[in-house]
């Protein structure tokens, strides 16, 4: 008996029969001739899901395994990043070991693209790409949990209720992710913290450090850690697409308490993320972590240093920051000598994108902006600069 078969990624002789069930379900197919045909649907939408049927059967006629799966994929994000990117960069892969699997802990600020990005950079360095943690709140319709499953997504439960029923779901995750790495040399890709990082804030939740341990509690921590060479990995946007809505969000968590997302507002996200300009996009792959801490929120410090250190930071966090109410004024910010075509645009897209925004919303939009710049600077003059 498989004891991850309700979360682990599909395997190569499961993607046949994943196919043929996504071919007839009729959600799936009503959500993509929707979004591929939004004017027509209203009218001709039985139509239009038997044709979206048809490409679909011939697009994936010749998919038999997950490498199939993910060539195709990895095409489609190539795309994303030909039309929303005016740069997308990579450094730190000499850190990847040839024929290792890595731990890769990353900060997390877009629900499909931060994911689909790290594992284009590994497929573009020849390298074995990552097994993908999502929750299950965003996999609501059987299709979408399809979908991530198909491309090396494996489920983090984080629905369950009752303490017991956590526990349980704990386990089986650091079972999985240890046995992942340990045993099948698979790459794992997990965020940092569950959610994303709205206001702009990357830190490490030591909660989830010690998830990893749970499975092996007959091990010290520090030496758990080191066998999963865990490896942070910093992904920086110059812009988000999501801003706005993020800013809505921090907003309505402040003023009232709670934020209770609409329907669908997950799918508008990720659709967002995807299509959504970013400007130059930069992901720097972080030194394995070699001498573990034995206190986890230690080790999350660590992390931060890495990830935090090494963020791009680009004229529109230097711009917010000067922006920001809240902005420690006693910091030694120093911005690097940008162009004025740099300075120029940044100033255009935070007008932009100000003008859009609700005046009480505002705030938290330059926040999300600023942190990063605050993060930086506060780090490098506690600690020596990272590699």
């Amino acid at each position: 008996m498989d004891p991850f078969s309700d979360i682990r990624p599909f395997n190569d002789n499961e993607v046949s029969s994943i196919l043929q069930r996504l071919q007839s379900d009729q959600a799936f197919l009503n959500t993509i001739s929707s979004f591929s045909f939004p004017r027509l649907h209203r009218y001709l939408g039985p139509l239009l899901r038997r044709l979206v049927a048809w490409r679909l059967k011939a697009k994936t006629r010749n998919l038999k395994t997950v490498d199939d799966v993910q060539l195709l994929v990895e095409s489609y994000v190539a795309k994303s990043i030909d039309s929303t990117c005016d740069s997308f960069t990579i450094s730190g892969l000499e850190h990847l070991q040839d024929q290792q699997a890595h731990l890769l802990m990353a900060n997390h600020r877009d629900i499909v693209m931060d994911p689909a990005l790290v594992t284009y950079a590994m497929y573009r360095a020849k390298q074995a790409t990552p097994r993908i943690a999502i929750g299950d709140n965003l996999l609501q319709r059987p299709f979408v949990s399809d979908l991530m499953r198909l491309n090396k997504s494996f489920i983090v439960k984080r629905s369950v209720e009752g303490r017991r029923e956590k526990l349980a779901a704990f386990l089986q995750l650091s079972d999985y992710i240890n046995q992942s790495i340990t045993q099948d040399n698979a790459s794992i890709w997990i965020a940092q913290a569950e959610g994303r990082a709205k206001d702009g804030n990357d830190e490490t939740d030591s909660a989830i450090l010690k998830m990893f341990h749970m499975s092996r509690k007959d091990e010290d921590f520090a030496s758990v850690i080191q066998s999963l060479n865990l490896m942070p990995v910093s992904i920086s946007y110059e812009y988000d697409p999501c801003d706005l809505a993020k800013a809505r969000e921090l907003y309505m968590l402040d003023s009232t308490g709670a934020y209770n997302k609409a329907s669908g507002e997950d799918d508008a996200s990720i659709a967002k993320g995807i299509t959504g300009y970013k400007g130059r996009v930069h992901i720097h792959f972080c030194p394995i972590i070699k001498e573990a801490s034995d206190n986890p929120k230690a080790l999350a410090k660590a992390i931060d240093i890495q990830i935090i250190g090494n963020y791009q930071l680009r004229p529109i966090h230097y711009l917010a920051w000067q922006q920001w109410g809240k902005r420690d004024q006693q910091l030694k910010v120093t911005p690097p000598a940008f162009s004025a075509e740099e300075l120029a645009q940044a100033t255009a897209y935070l007008a932009k994108r100000s003008a859009q925004c609700p005046a009480e919303h505002l705030p938290y939009l330059i926040e999300q902006y600023a942190n990063p710049v605050q993060n930086y600077y506060l780090l490098q003059q506690a600690v020596p600069q990272p590699c």
